[in-house]
């Protein structure tokens, strides 16, 4: 089983995908900035594509297929349900891995966190970021994606505590037997 965890930093992703991976045996934690933050050191900007060049790793061509391939790969090595807490916000990039995922395994769920603004804010300063660094500039970006359509299945966090995110995720996804 895959489950992927969407939403604009400052939702609460990676707090309900810890939260989730105790609760569910046999699963592990995939964050797939990972794979853009080895991209940024091996790629220098010098040599990158013109629309690549735009500080944002999710740009860059190979992102969304290492993202894919590493999953895959863990998956392989080491058959456990992978929880992916990830900022999409691209159809493009949401499309091509949430299909890359369901061909790997057909039980891939997905579910955005949305916050209203003044939460999403409140949040990220709360965890020690810095009012107007990139995590903050991100938070409309995100919010008119997800207001547009096609990255559901929708949860609204305001008034959620994370145990309470987690046990709704909990409660819309099967168990495969592995």
């Amino acid at each position: 089983m895959i489950i992927m965890i969407n939403g604009a930093f400052g939702t609460g992703k990676s707090t309900v995908a810890e939260k989730l991976h105790t609760m569910l045996p046999g699963s592990m934690i995939y964050d797939p900035e990972q794979v853009g933050y080895m991209l940024r050191e091996i790629i220098p900007s010098a040599i990158q594509l013109s629309h690549e060049q735009t500080g944002d790793f999710q740009d860059m061509d190979m992102w969304r297929l290492l993202v894919v391939q590493v999953a895959a790969s863990l998956r392989q090595q080491y058959h456990r349900h992978l929880i992916v807490p990830m900022t999409l916000y691209s159809q493009d990039n949401f499309q091509w891995i949430q299909q890359g995922f369901t061909e790997m395994d057909p039980h891939t769920y997905h579910f955005c966190l949305l916050a209203s603004k003044s939460v999403i804010h409140q949040r990220l300063r709360e965890r020690g970021e810095v009012e107007g660094n990139w995590c903050f500039h991100q938070t409309d970006r995100c919010l008119e994606a997800y207001d547009a359509g096609g990255f559901e299945e929708y949860i609204q966090t305001d008034q959620m505590s994370i145990l309470d995110i987690a046990h709704y995720i909990q409660s819309r996804i099967a168990t495969p037997n592995e």
